[in-house]
């Protein structure tokens, strides 16, 4: 689908990802959904064939991996600057409305009440989920060894193996079954191409990890705070969880920066505002050296995952021209909606709560599959449903 005469493609790419960073809530898996509904279906900006790809890069390296997708899709369609339009319009509106509750809670001591908003949200956020997830599925799953592969990618995340543990494995298997079924490729070398970018996105997350500033002090200067941030958005893998975790290690309990209820509250914050998890840093930047520190742990935390993108990104394309390389990538993107499946089972336990919110899920279901509601717009009408059911 080609741009319309009155919008340039950069344009359209702000305008999507604005819209999506100010109504996508329900952390990364309701991201990648909702990405999937309007740059695959509704705009045919990618195929699904394409953006399994770079979901599949994505989760090869550091970072966010909603924000490193819409970066990926702002490039594909936009080049250079694409990349950073889409990435910093995904970014920004939740930013601005994490710092406004940030001053709100430096100024009370308290997060505002949300609950009657996420309680509709998260039953729609759970059909938005599945539709892609099906919808990808159908792509991604090409025979029965790539539906073997991805249950057991499932089933092994779920037995306790670290999530790029699976994707690895997943992309061996499915490399080794190529090699076993005697295709002849001759381009072996191009086949490295995910395993040199794994390795290449580690070794600049170590590079970044040796700035982390070794003494806290008090008040928190900014150059500290950008180290401290910059290594954690350069060697993250995983969930909000493991975010939680990482934050704790260095802000409450190496440098003593935070109390473990500041970090508790600010990881909630992340969690019920719409667009990136990791906009948690902002809230904190906030706390700890006001508008001037949300602004530089926001662009800490990001700025690796602009980085690894644009190194990254160039080479799916040529990854998938390899059929060796291909394999590989067919095996990540198969694990990769494995974990996504994972995480929407653990979503649907906490949103499906009573028959409520069961019924709102299946009516999105029902909205976005039959008459292709934007899943936007399904969204709010899920969280002012929630407010009204709540109180």
């Amino acid at each position: 689908m080609t741009a319309s005469p009155s919008r340039s493609p950069l344009r359209e790419i702000a305008l999507l990802f604005l819209k999506l960073g100010t109504t996508a809530f329900g952390g990364p898996a309701a991201h990648i959904a909702m990405m999937e509904d309007e740059v695959v279906r509704r705009r045919a900006w990618l195929t699904r064939a394409q953006f399994l790809d770079y979901l599949g890069a994505t989760n090869l390296i550091p970072g966010p991996n909603s924000t490193e997708l819409a970066i990926h899709v702002g490039h594909a369609r936009a080049g250079w600057p694409g990349l950073v339009v889409a990435g910093v319009c995904f970014i920004l509106p939740a930013a601005c409305i994490v710092a406004g509750i940030a001053a709100l809670y430096v100024r009370y001591g308290a997060v505002p009440e949300a609950a009657g908003l996420l309680y509709g949200v998260k039953a729609v956020v759970i059909a938005v989920v599945a539709q892609a997830l099906w919808a990808l599925g159908r792509t991604a799953i090409k025979s029965r060894w790539h539906a073997l592969v991805g249950a057991a990618a499932a089933i092994a995340v779920v037995a306790g193996l670290h999530e790029i543990a699976a994707l690895v494995a997943a992309g061996v298997a499915m490399l080794l079954l190529y090699r076993a079924q005697g295709a002849q490729d001759a381009q072996g070398a191009q086949g490295m191409g995910i395993a040199l970018l794994q390795a290449g996105s580690t070794a600049g997350a170590a590079s970044v990890a040796g700035a982390a500033v070794t003494s806290g002090a008090t008040p928190v200067g900014l150059w500290p705070l950008f180290a401290v941030f910059a290594k954690i958005g350069a060697v993250l893998f995983g969930s909000g969880y493991v975010l939680l975790a990482f934050l704790r290690a260095d802000l409450v309990e190496r440098f003593g920066w935070l109390t473990e209820q500041q970090l508790l509250d600010a990881v909630a914050v992340g969690q019920i505002t719409p667009g990136p998890v990791f906009t948690t840093a902002t809230f904190i930047g906030y706390m700890l050296a006001g508008p001037a520190g949300a602004t530089v742990a926001t662009v800490a935390i990001f700025l690796p995952a602009f980085v690894f993108v644009a190194l990254s990104g160039p080479l799916v394309p040529r990854i998938r021209r390899s059929p060796a390389a291909g394999a590989v990538l067919d095996g990540v993107n198969v694990a990769s909606l494995a974990l996504m499946a994972v995480v929407s089972v653990q979503l649907a336990r906490a949103a499906l709560v009573d028959i409520p919110t069961v019924l709102l899920a299946l009516v999105a279901g029902a909205l976005l599959i039959v008459a292709r509601i934007n899943s936007a717009w399904l969204v709010l009408a899920g969280a002012i449903a929630g407010i009204l059911l709540k109180y």
